[in-house]
């Protein structure tokens, strides 16, 4: 239910009064049509997906404009109410209707979202001076230190009488009473006493207010920059904490922002569980000695979870209680500060993982606590059925409400200017665009599924603006959405008509691994099946790809190491002994499950915490269930480090797999082709930019003189090979021989070529392989290039001070720069 803003004179702080109307009038095809959301199409489409054997990406918009240098969007935001009576007119060019002709059927939904989207710019424009402005709310609300004193402030439309308490006071409010204005802001200043401030720096704070029923509550600021609790007593609430440090003790920031890299290689990370050894660990450990690791594998970004409040450990970070406060357990925002300029310095960008789909059930110190029983246009949540998500025990936001779009882009922009994150996760994506949830929906594709009164458009009006107002303040960023439907439009540009995000989530990708592996035997492995499954996307929207991800590593699942070696992961890893069927099975299609998601999966990559090694085990997060114990929440790196074990080499081709990329940068290539997917033989062939890459997933049959297509004339060389023995394979493939190509057939005319390609080589592709060809072009062959194919060496390189042994992994890539120097590798 999107409300009608009303036109009422409104001050620099308050909410914009809303119509009482419970339901909103939306344009049909043919007809007005009432309706609670966004009305079905006449006709239906079906999802535009890729084919599974041939495809050339087509290239799209990827650099963000502001909206204003938009003619079809920027015509209606204005702060003259007549603008907004062309809008049928001014909407009939919205770009993404160009890129795809099935979505011309729900021209009137794309008109709507534009205009609303508009609309509510103007609104912004003519009460806040404008979107970016607005969602300065942090200026405004919670604690801000004037020149005499402390002024606060809080949105409690439902509060009777209000109070500021803490340890400043005694926790005795009654000198501390607060006034509220007409829009239900609370607000004090508490003057400075002589040279010490009002309130103390890291003391503790609390918003006393008194509901309806005469009740008087304690809640934790929505607004809080820092929330703690008693580490001694056992299921205490956090108490909010007032942060101000001084001058000699506030984080300043050495280092700029990375450049975007032409395509993100993920490292997912939660900084607490990211200890060797059984305890929470600190943002300042995880930046000396975590990020060193990440930068050593050739990742260019980190994605950090967790980093918002979150009172119940075990949640993962996605029960959030305070939105902009830094989780605690790990350290205070100096010291997340210093991770992420950390980060930057070794060329690391960093996302946040932030939650904006729902909100925390607790009370005590929550938001909810703000709840008292109020009708939603006093609330941060809707009331009833939908406020409430039943599958995740939390509440969900009324994203109409003018100080919710108040307090959630203000969020975004706390965690951008204040930590110099450089783009965010949207978590929970599917859930907040439609009133289904996603719960028990099976998407199929078809185009009804994302047009229809199924669809929440009050939360795809804010994710609109949530990512211009991102892409305005930080124009490099990089925003990706967690979304299983599949939504189009959700990748696309906003001032075209998208919703803005950069990349989304391929989530389908580690169910079919997942069925795969539990479900069929080797043999049976369809591979235009894998090969469909991984490149079925929108060819104009970007995802991020992954095998695994934090979901596939929690208790009660397995990663894709334990699903594939189990038990012997125990017993059977040493080097000392010759690997067992089980585990030369399991390392091989580690790699080759990992490597083929990257290169054919999506346009960016991700992996999880330890599954680049094969960590074993699941996480479980202390609870009662397992006596509180950290024993499972924790990484052990030191299965990496020592020589005589085999995780070793799974990192190591981790690492080589990203060097790659590195060097050729395929992933950000808008060429893929995918030539043979041989059922008989279980090989896969396909083109990734200049690249050639054959995969065997025959679990016995070698193939020698086996014929692959290509473009590209020339001679070609191993890239790299899952097979050497630097990667715990058998070093069965010759690396030093040259691979000449043939003409097929007529040039021109690919039905009369080889798999439609006009050139081939042959290769030997021995089982549970995979191997990468480059062309090696005149001038590689004048110089005096360094072979990168040897065994691993180990060096020794400074990790921020902190001595780290990193095991220096051949790419098979020739490259007169690389290998010379550590801070390649």
């Amino acid at each position: 239910m999107m409300g009608s803003l009303g036109l009422l004179h409104t001050p620099a702080l308050g909410s914009l009064p809303l119509s009482s109307s419970k339901v909103t009038h939306f344009p049909t095809r043919n007809k007005q049509h009432l309706a609670i959301q966004i009305p079905i199409g006449v006709t239906s489409g079906s999802q535009k997906f890729l084919g599974h054997q041939t495809f050339l990406f087509a290239p799209r918009i990827s650099i963000y404009r502001r909206v204003q240098d938009s003619s079809t969007i920027s015509a209606l935001v204005t702060d003259d109410s007549s603008t907004m009576t062309s809008a049928e007119e001014d909407t009939d060019n919205i770009g993404i209707l160009g890129s795809d002709p099935g979505l011309e059927q729900y021209k009137d939904h794309f008109k709507y979202r534009v205009r609303k989207y508009a609309e509510q710019k103007a609104l912004f424009e003519k009460y806040e001076r404008g979107l970016e402005e607005f969602a300065q709310g942090y200026l405004k609300f919670g604690f801000n230190r004037e020149e005499d004193g402390i002024m606060y402030r809080e949105w409690a439309p439902a509060a009777q009488e209000a109070q500021l308490i803490g340890d400043f006071n005694g926790w005795n409010g009654a000198n501390h009473n607060m006034e509220r204005n007409q829009f239900g802001v609370w607000s004090i200043k508490v003057p400075d006493s002589g040279e010490n401030p009002a309130i103390p720096h890291n003391s503790r704070v609390k918003f006393r207010f008194k509901h309806g029923d005469g009740v008087w509550v304690d809640r934790i600021p929505a607004w809080i920059k820092y929330a703690t609790v008693d580490p001694a007593s056992f299921g205490a609430p956090y108490d909010g904490v007032y942060w101000d440090p001084p001058s000699s003790e506030r984080y300043q920031f050495k280092y700029p922002r990375p450049p975007k890299p032409k395509a993100p290689r993920i490292y997912e990370a939660h900084v607490g569980m990211s200890s060797s050894e059984p305890r929470i660990n600190s943002y300042r450990e995880f930046a000396d000695d975590i990020l060193p690791r990440i930068r050593a594998n050739n990742y260019n970004t980190v994605q950090l979870m967790a980093v918002m409040e979150h009172s119940y450990y075990a949640s993962f970070g996605y029960h959030v209680t305070s939105f902009f406060a830094v989780s605690s357990r790990s350290g205070t925002p100096e010291d997340l500060k210093y991770l992420i300029d950390k980060a930057h310095s070794l060329g690391l960008r960093v996302l946040m993982d932030v939650v904006h789909s729902h909100a925390s059930n607790n009370v005590t110190d929550g938001l909810n606590g703000f709840d008292v029983g109020q009708n939603s246009q006093e609330s941060y949540f809707h009331t009833g059925d939908r406020g409430y998500h039943k599958l995740w025990d939390s509440r969900l936001f009324n994203y109409a409400n003018w100080e919710v779009l108040r307090f959630l882009l203000s969020n975004l922009r706390w965690w951008l200017e204040e930590f110099k994150f450089d783009g965010f996760r949207f978590d929970g994506v599917t859930s907040m665009l439609y009133h289904h949830h996603g719960v028990n929906m099976a998407f199929t594709g078809n185009y009804d599924e994302y047009f229809s009164e199924a669809t929440d458009a009050d939360a795809v009006l804010y994710l609109m603006l949530a990512n211009s107002l991102i892409h305005n303040i930080l124009p490099d960023a990089t925003v990706i959405a967690e979304d299983v439907s599949g939504m189009p439009g959700l990748g696309w540009p906003v001032f075209e008509g998208g919703i803005g995000f950069d990349y989304r989530l391929a989530m389908a990708i580690p169910d079919k691994w997942i069925d795969y592996l539990k479900n069929k035997i080797d043999i049976d492995w369809s591979m235009k099946e894998i090969s469909w499954g991984l490149t079925n996307r929108r060819y104009t929207e970007k995802c991020i790809s992954y095998a695994e991800s934090h979901d596939q590593a929690i208790v009660g699942d397995k990663t894709i190491a334990f699903l594939l070696m189990d038990k012997e992961m125990y017993s059977g890893m040493s080097c000392l002994t010759d690997a067992s069927p089980t585990i030369d099975r399991g390392i091989a299609l580690h790699k080759m499950i990992h490597f083929i998601t990257m290169a054919l999966g999506g346009e960016g990559y991700l992996n999880f915490m330890g599954n680049e090694f094969g960590h074993p085990e699941w996480i479980d997060f202390p609870r009662e269930g397992n006596g509180w114990s950290y024993e499972k929440c924790r990484r052990q790196w030191d299965l990496v480090e020592l020589e005589h074990l085999r995780y070793k080499f799974m990192n190591a081709f981790d690492r080589a797999m990203n060097l790659l990329d590195d060097k050729f940068l395929f992933l950000a290539s808008t060429k893929q082709i995918v030539s043979s997917t041989d059922e008989e033989d279980k090989v896969i062939v396909f083109e990734r930019g200049d690249l050639i890459f054959v995969f065997n997933f025959h679990p016995e049959n070698a193939y020698d003189g086996y014929k692959v297509g290509c473009d590209l004339p020339g001679k070609y060389r191993v890239a790299l090979d899952s097979d050497a023995l630097e990667f715990g394979g058998h070093g069965r493939v010759g690396h030093e021989a040259d691979h000449f190509t043939s003409p097929e057939g007529i040039p021109g005319v690919p039905e009369t070529n080889f798999n439609n390609r006009p050139n081939s080589f042959k290769v030997l592709s021995p089982p549970r392989t995979c191997v990468v060809y480059y062309r090696v072009e005149e001038k590689e062959e004048e110089s005096n290039a360094i072979d990168l194919v040897g065994a691993i060496k180990t060096l020794t390189a400074d990790a921020g001070g902190a001595q780290q042994k990193i095991f220096k992994v051949s790419a098979y890539v020739e490259d007169k720069d690389i290998g010379t120097n550590p801070s390649n590798v």
